[in-house]
């Protein structure tokens, strides 16, 4: 066990993030199983409306957050130092973190429909008005989002550092592979936007619990307002 929880090998860490996307796939499947078999024929068959919803909201945060993302991380990982002749990843122990901070934050999303009120029910962009009605679900579902956005962040930090510093003598940036250069890009556009989702799930929580009316019209707040902070991160 000490292998895989003190991992800095950038393939033991990589097949980490595989396994972990794998399972949040399953996780985020069994959900869109729900899903269906309410749609299965018209009108109300197993779940009420409210758990339909936490459950087309729960299936597309872990979908987008626990499975594409890190699986994406989890091939950037185990390629791009093959790739481009590297030894390792940039910052080993870093890329450890990066990892360790993905179970816990998937922990507080699933636990979140086990709380008074349940799960995330305003769906996966988490659209005001609607988060500042919901329960302590949503203030689970914003720390973990959180916490994911620090992972990526330092993900992305890596995979830059690793890119620009760590090339074989002789593999210039015009020669590394396409996936590579893919992953490049996205780091850069990673760093950008994740701080922008910060801020955006923050205002919400301040919203919530701190008396601030940024989405709240009520306050003089403008509930449009979050959708253009949150498709300026999507």
């Amino acid at each position: 066990w000490r292998r895989w929880l003190f991992a800095t090998n950038h393939k033991d860490i990589g097949t980490m993030y595989l396994w972990f996307s794998f399972t949040m796939f399953i996780s985020g499947g069994i959900l869109a199983l729900g899903i269906r078999t309410e749609l299965f024929m018209p009108g109300l068959q197993v779940f009420e409306p409210q758990f339909f919803n936490q459950l087309t909201s729960m299936h597309g945060l872990i979908m987008v957050f626990g499975a594409i993302m890190p699986a994406f991380v989890g091939f950037a990982n185990w390629m791009i130092p093959l790739q481009i002749g590297a030894p390792d990843m940039a910052f080993a122990r870093m890329n450890n973190f990066s990892f360790w901070l993905l179970p816990p934050a998937a922990l507080l999303l699933v636990a979140s429909f086990f709380v008074p009120g349940g799960a995330i029910a305003a769906g996966w962009t988490v659209y005001a008005p609607l988060t500042l009605q919901m329960g302590m679900g949503m203030d689970m579902g914003i720390f973990a989002l959180h916490i994911m956005g620090a992972s990526s962040i330092m993900g992305s930090i890596n995979i830059i550092t690793t890119v620009l510093n760590m090339r074989a003598p002789g593999m210039t940036l015009m020669k590394m592979p396409m996936f590579v250069w893919t992953w490049l890009i996205t780091a850069y556009l990673l760093i950008a936007v994740m701080p922008v989702l910060a801020g955006a799930i923050t205002m919400t929580l301040t919203d919530r619990h701190f008396g601030t009316s940024f989405f709240n019209a009520a306050g003089g707040g403008d509930p449009v307002m979050y959708q253009h902070i949150f498709w300026f991160f999507g």
